[in-house]
C-alpha cells in the first residue's frame, strides 16, 4: 500500500472508531440506566457534547433504534425504550441457548493476560461485596461480559450474543434494587470464579454451559422479585 493509499483510509478509520466511541458509550448509559426508559435523546445535544456534527449522532441513534434500545416517534423525536422480562422471555431462551455454543465455535483459547483481566474482575468483585454498591455492581456485570466475549471466535455468534445481552441487560439492572444485592454479588462473585476455573485447565466448552445455567437462575431470581 502506497503512503498515498493509507493516508487516504486513514480519516475513514478514525472516522469509524468515532463512531464506536459514541455508539459504546450512550449505549452503556442506556444500559446502566443514566438514561431512564422514556428519556429523549437530543441530537443537537449529544452532537455538542461529543464534539461532532449531528450526521454520526443520527446514525448512532438509528442503530441503537435497531437494537430495540430507542425508538423513533415521527415529529416527536428519540426515546429510550422500556423493558419488561415477559415480553423479552424469548431473548432471554435464545441467550442460554447460545451462551453454549461460545465454548464450541471456534473459542479462541486463553492466554495467561486474559486469565489475569478475570482475576482482576473477581477481585474487584471481592472488594465490591465488602461495601455493596449497585451501580459498581452493574459496571462490573458489563464488563465481566466483554472479556466473555473476548473468547467467542465465531464473528456472527459473537455479534448477536451481544445484541441480546444489551437488549435484555436493563431488565436485570431495574431489578437489582429489588434484589438481595450481596446474594447477587455472591452468586455472580461463583459465576465468575468458576468460568476462570474452568479456563484456567482450558475447557472452553465448560465455560457455555456455566453461563447457560447463571443466565437461567437469573432469569428465574428476576420473575420472583418483580418490578413494584
Amino acid at each position: 500500500m502506497s503512503v498515498q493509499d493509507d493516508m487516504a483510509e486513514r480519516p475513514l478509520s478514525m472516522s469509524r472508531e468515532r463512531f464506536e466511541r459514541i455508539y459504546k458509550t450512550i449505549r452503556d448509559r442506556i444500559c446502566l440506566l443514566e438514561y431512564g426508559p422514556g428519556a429523549r435523546l437530543a441530537e443537537e445535544e449529544l452532537a455538542e457534547e461529543f464534539h461532532v456534527s449531528r450526521t454520526p449522532i443520527r446514525r448512532v441513534l438509528t442503530r441503537l433504534e435497531s437494537e430495540g434500545l430507542l425508538e423513533s416517534r415521527h415529529g416527536v423525536g428519540t426515546f429510550v425504550t422500556d423493558v419488561d422480562i415477559d415480553a423479552l422471555a424469548q431473548v432471554f431462551q435464545l441467550r442460554m441457548e447460545l451462551a453454549v455454543l461460545i465454548g464450541k465455535l471456534d473459542p479462541v483459547p486463553r492466554t495467561e493476560d486474559d486469565l489475569g483481566r478475570l482475576r482482576a474482575l473477581v477481585e474487584r468483585c471481592d472488594q465490591l461485596a465488602k461495601k455493596p454498591e449497585p451501580k459498581t455492581f452493574m459496571q462490573l456485570n458489563i464488563d465481566f461480559f466483554q472479556e466473555l466475549g473476548s473468547m467467542i471466535g465465531n464473528v456472527p455468534l459473537r455479534d448477536i450474543s451481544e445484541r441480546l445481552y444489551y437488549l435484555t441487560t436493563r431488565i436485570w439492572i431495574k431489578s437489582v434494587p429489588h434484589l438481595n444485592l450481596p446474594d447477587e454479588i455472591a452468586v455472580f462473585r461463583r459465576e465468575m470464579a468458576d468460568i476462570l476455573a474452568a479456563m484456567e485447565v482450558g475447557d472452553l466448552e465448560a465455560v457455555g454451559h456455566i453461563r447457560r445455567s447463571h443466565i437461567s437462575m437469573s432469569v428465574k431470581r428476576m420473575k420472583r422479585y418483580p418490578e413494584r
